[in-house]
């Protein structure tokens, strides 16, 4: 009896020193900026028991926004020792490969302007681009090589095809059709990449669905010509596409050769060149499955088949 009253006594001794050396808890919420990270039971900072070694099964149970995250998953892989790669217009230049099973090995850098979901414990995390990285992005699509080669070699099928067009023939026709190619190319990835998304805070990457049921996978390639998601993952309309190719049309008539420039054959070429694009979304959505099956370097498909469609309209 006195054993047990004496062990009584010693636990509410224990208790109230407890509450008398605890931090105290904050009672609004954390600042911007500040991760709302679990409550510490001990003021030391060094004892083992203020921290916590069961991880979260998600990143909300964490931090309730998308930049927590990141901050969170940029500091765990600098305490790991493993180096952090840096996107810049060099980087963005050319070929980025992603392997998104790599999930132990930091990205390359520039990772996030073509796989939009990075890995954080259980979750796959969209990473939001900021406006520098947006036209990292158009940078990217249009210097990459398979939009460089396809434009080259849908050039040069043309002009050898038909040599009596308003390009001129031979390599002098080659070289100017390949550069107005370019030129448009560039100057939709400018409006529909970079410009328009970056002031509409638009997200202008193309987000699959590769466990959805077939339809639903179609239905919502082609609904993604003409609808988007913004920074914070909210759907808005495609300010990008839907701007882009009148701008791209109207810029045209200043300077591509033997092209009709009225407003009815502008307009057309408006109104064909949105009916198309869902063919990129559907291309970017199914040929990653049919890759699997053939073993081919999907990049270099589908500029090419991205190409030959706008290509038929006089657009990028």
């Amino acid at each position: 009896m006195h054993k047990a009253s004496i062990v009584s006594l010693l636990i509410l001794v224990g208790t109230a020193a407890a509450a008398q050396t605890a931090s105290p808890v904050l009672s609004g919420p954390p600042a911007p900026g500040e991760l709302a990270l679990p409550q510490a039971t001990s003021s030391d900072p060094t004892s083992p028991s203020s921290t916590s070694t069961k991880l979260p099964d998600s990143p909300g149970t964490i931090a309730g926004s998308q930049y927590d995250v990141i901050a969170i998953g940029e500091a765990s892989l600098k305490a790991s020792g493993k180096a952090l790669g840096t996107c810049n217009a060099w980087e963005a230049i050319g070929m980025i490969t992603v392997d998104p099973k790599k999930v132990d090995e930091p990205h390359p850098p520039c990772s996030e302007l073509v796989n939009p979901y990075q890995r954080f414990l259980d979750t796959d995390v969209p990473i939001p681009l900021t406006w520098k990285k947006k036209g990292y992005l158009a940078l990217h699509q249009t210097s990459d090589p398979g939009n460089l080669g396809t434009i080259a070699g849908i050039s040069a099928i043309s002009i050898a095809v038909d040599s009596h067009t308003a390009y001129g023939s031979g390599l002098k026709g080659f070289g100017k059709l390949a550069g107005v190619s370019l030129l448009q190319s560039a100057t939709g990835e400018f409006f529909g990449t970079f410009a328009v998304p970056s002031l509409l805070h638009q997200d202008p990457r193309y987000y699959r669905m590769p466990d959805a049921p077939f339809r639903k996978r179609l239905v919502y390639s082609i609904s993604r010509s003409y609808i988007s998601r913004s920074d914070t993952g909210k759907t808005i309309p495609n300010y990008g596409t839907l701007t882009a190719y009148p701008i791209v049309a109207e810029l045209s008539n200043l300077y591509v050769p033997g092209i009709e420039s009225d407003g009815a054959s502008t307009a057309k070429r408006i109104a064909t060149g949105l009916a198309l694009d869902p063919v990129n979304n559907i291309i970017n959505e199914f040929l990653p499955d049919v890759a699997k099956r053939v073993h081919v370097r999907i990049i270099f498909v589908q500029q090419i088949l991205n190409k030959v469609a706008a290509s038929q309209n006089g657009l990028p």
